[in-house]
């Protein structure tokens, strides 16, 4: 059974629906909205600011979701996919947005719609991502816009993960 854990009087808010591995941590001021998927290993702790995951979000296996004390809180909308082993911290990523497996997203980022984070890129504080774009690199900078292949991509991971928990579901 998931690690669920009410921290200083605040208990996560997590959608019936919400699929968690057994083994991933749920800490404090967190609320996650249906339709999401939190994988194994994967920790969101909203110990120290609030952390909101918006509808049909994927958090990977080693995820880590963090935020920053009385600064940054974590703001992660609709449809997003955090690949595995990535590091997300008191940024706001927007709807339709693709994080490659290992890459951390810093404080006070905000990363446009349609857009996609390559894996291990390390995009640094303050950055602004454009809709519509690829980042990449250390520090993660634009190397092109997201064409229908890539839009297709990012739709397509939230189908499929929304397929996998199907599995997992279906066993229990």
């Amino acid at each position: 059974m998931a690690i669920i854990r009410k921290l200083k009087g605040t208990t996560p808010k997590i959608a019936d629906d919400v699929f968690l591995a057994e083994n991933c941590a749920i800490i404090g001021d967190v609320e996650i909205e249906t339709g999401s998927n939190i994988w194994y290993n994967a920790v969101i702790r909203g110990d120290v600011n609030y952390i909101k995951i918006g509808k049909d979000v994927n958090i990977q296996d080693n995820v880590v979701v963090h935020c920053t004390y009385q600064k940054f809180a974590t703001n992660i909308k609709d449809r997003v996919s955090i690949g595995h082993s990535a590091v997300i911290h008191g940024c706001t990523i927007n709807e339709d947005v693709l994080i490659g497996m290992g890459a951390i997203i810093m404080d006070n980022v905000e990363i446009g719609s349609n857009s996609v984070i390559a894996a291990g890129s390390v995009v640094v504080p303050n950055t602004i991502v454009e809709s519509n774009s690829v980042y990449a690199g250390t520090p993660a900078k634009k190397v092109k816009t997201t064409d229908n292949k890539l839009s297709e991509l990012i739709k397509s991971t939230t189908v499929n993960y929304k397929k996998y928990v199907s599995w997992y579901v279906d066993e229990e």
